[in-house]
């Protein structure tokens, strides 16, 4: 039935294809900022500079006539080597001090006397066997200045949290259309700024602008797709919002592997979706938003615009649509006689009474756990061992078949169905993973393949569910606290990942508990595959104490009028059995 629903979408809704297909477009840049610190942000083996030129290098048994020879054999951040300047010193090289020894008669590994030690006022010599250039070698963001680098990640995701707020408020204000515009410009233009940027304090600056506009990107173009995509499609479409997101994560690891200078990366990077820039501003507005401003005009053309691509002989007329929703309103208003309309709801709703609150907190609970074990994946995936390139291609490609698995399950099993078992099999991965010897790179991998997949399955879930617990009064409400939750998630995730200096395992621990905990609470909530929408927090709460009660409930047959009628007219008027 799922592929039926895709098939239909892409034959008879011709424009909303386009439409569909252009937006998700640059979705992948989305992808591609979100993971780039992975490469660009890499800190190399390193050591203390010395004050001179060298003669000779000595590193346990090994000796070499320059440092560049001795980076195959480091094996440990313990190590030190021991170089012999022309001047005859001998200086013991650490990473982050240096010594000078007082007797300098000969060259030895090995040293019992007195030793100057003094701090690395020369700089560092870094390993550019793999990484020519990163951000850390750039500025020598170690040592004491390592927590700077550490910062990259988080404070990225931090604009990211912000961006999602303030872009989604001016998509409602200004319009979907414009803030594509804007924002895919911003990806762009800050993209290619952040290559030429002059110190460690501006990378930082124009990354956090660049996170803000990647999220609010990200953030309008599932509401842009939502509106034009019928409601056949709909639950396919936003879904495989999140697959274009993935294959940015793929050109990551590909660009990566062939562009080893940072500033040359991010330029690259930058450039992967030129094209979509280049075209956007033909993207039209939606016609829900133009509705709701009362620009019935321009409405009436993007609509006739649609049933000419469509090659529908008798487009919708925006009269019809006004009619509708005159007729929703005076039903709602007297179907809803106990309820003043306009009454403002708030985040306090969203705990109204015990039912409500515990759904609240278990909902909020899987957007964090999802949005945590998605980034502590991917971002470990880089130091799992083997080949890091391709250990982050094919995080980012057991994506895909992760939603179309999703999709399948969603509606054949149920959302709860769906979302259980794969938090819990998630939990049980990062233990699993626990258990495998570390000198088993490719069973590791493929554990952590099997951890991204589950949790990628919860994580693209929880958007539709969370929608379908709500009532309509605080849906929008639920929906945008529970991704306020993701984001606090994106940014805890970094610093998770930086517990593998604690011990190797505890970002795995932390996420299978996590994922457990969420599993265990999704028992509780009720299913919503096949039920009506509600509209009351009476509704809402009946739903979950009486399931066999509100099954039989029927949906108010005003209910997304207005909407089926736009969904409609996008193909040609023949039999409804299809």
């Amino acid at each position: 039935e799922g592929f039926s629903s895709v098939k239909c979408f892409l034959s008879l809704y011709r424009f909303q294809a386009c439409v569909y297909f252009a937006s998700v477009f640059q979705a992948m840049s989305c992808g591609i900022h979100y993971l780039a610190s992975v490469f660009m942000a890499v800190t190399p083996n390193f050591v203390c500079g010395f004050p001179g030129n060298v003669s000779s290098v000595l590193f346990h048994n090994s000796s070499a006539s320059s440092i560049e020879d001795i980076w195959t054999l480091w094996t440990s951040t313990e190590n030190y080597i021991v170089v012999q300047l022309e001047n005859g010193e001998i200086w013991e090289l650490d990473q982050c001090s240096r010594s000078k020894r007082e007797v300098s008669l000969d060259l030895a590994y090995e040293y019992k006397g007195n030793k100057s030690v003094f701090p690395c006022s020369d700089g560092f010599l870094y390993d550019d066997t793999k990484w020519k250039s990163t951000v850390v070698t750039q500025w020598d963001l170690v040592c004491d200045r390592e927590w700077l680098a550490k910062l990259i990640q988080p404070t990225f995701m931090l604009g990211v949290l912000i961006g999602a707020v303030i872009f989604g408020d001016i998509a409602d204000r200004l319009g979907r259309q414009r803030v594509i515009w804007f924002t895919s410009a911003g990806q762009f233009v800050f993209g290619i700024a952040v290559a030429f940027t002059f110190d460690y304090y501006s990378f930082v600056i124009v990354r956090f602008l660049l996170a803000m506009v990647s999220s609010g990107y990200l953030v309008v173009a599932f509401v842009y797709v939502t509106e034009f995509v019928g409601i056949k499609a709909r639950t396919w479409a936003s879904m495989h919002v999140h697959a274009f997101f993935a294959m940015g994560i793929m050109i990551v690891a590909l660009v990566g592997f062939l562009v080893r200078t940072w500033w040359v990366y991010q330029i690259f990077l930058s450039i992967a979706t030129l094209p979509f820039v280049l075209c956007c501003w033909m993207l039209p507005e939606t016609p829900f938003w133009l509705l709701s401003e009362e620009r019935y005009e321009d409405a009436q053309k993007v609509i006739d615009t649609m049933a000419r691509w469509n090659k529908v002989s008798t487009p919708c007329k925006v009269s019809e649509l006004c009619s509708v929703q005159q007729d929703d309103l005076a039903s709602g208003r007297t179907g809803d006689d106990d309820t003043p309309s306009a009454k403002k709801h708030n985040i306090l709703d969203l705990f109204c009474n015990w039912q409500i609150a515990r759904r609240t907190i278990t909902v909020w609970l899987i957007w964090f756990t999802g949005s945590l074990g998605y980034y502590v994946f991917s971002l470990s995936s880089v130091s799992l061992g083997g080949n890091e390139y391709l250990n982050l291609f094919l995080i980012g490609a057991v994506e895909l078949p992760c939603y179309i698995i999703a999709c399948v399950a969603m509606d054949k099993l149920g959302r709860r169905n769906t979302l259980i078992p794969f938090l819990i099999l998630s939990a049980l991965i990062c233990v699993l993973i626990m258990f495998i010897p570390q000198d088993f790179n490719i069973l590791i991998i493929l554990a952590n393949m099997a951890g991204k997949f589950s949790i990628g399955v919860a994580f693209g879930l929880i958007y539709l569910y969370t929608a379908e617990l709500y009532p309509t009064i605080v849906r929008s409400l639920a929906v945008g606290s529970g991704s306020m939750m993701c984001r606090v998630g994106s940014v805890v995730a970094p610093f998770c990942v930086y517990l593998r200096s604690v011990w190797i395992f505890m970002p795995l621990l932390l996420v299978g508990i996590m994922a457990l905990l969420s599993g265990i609470l999704t028992i509780m909530l009720p299913e919503t595959l096949g039920k009506p929408l509600t509209n009351t927090l009476v509704e809402a709460t009946e739903m979950g104490r009486n399931k066999k009660s509100c099954s039989e409930k029927t949906p108010p047959a005003h209910s997304g009028a207005a909407s089926e009628k736009i969904e409609m007219f996008g193909q040609e008027r023949v039999s409804t059995d299809k």
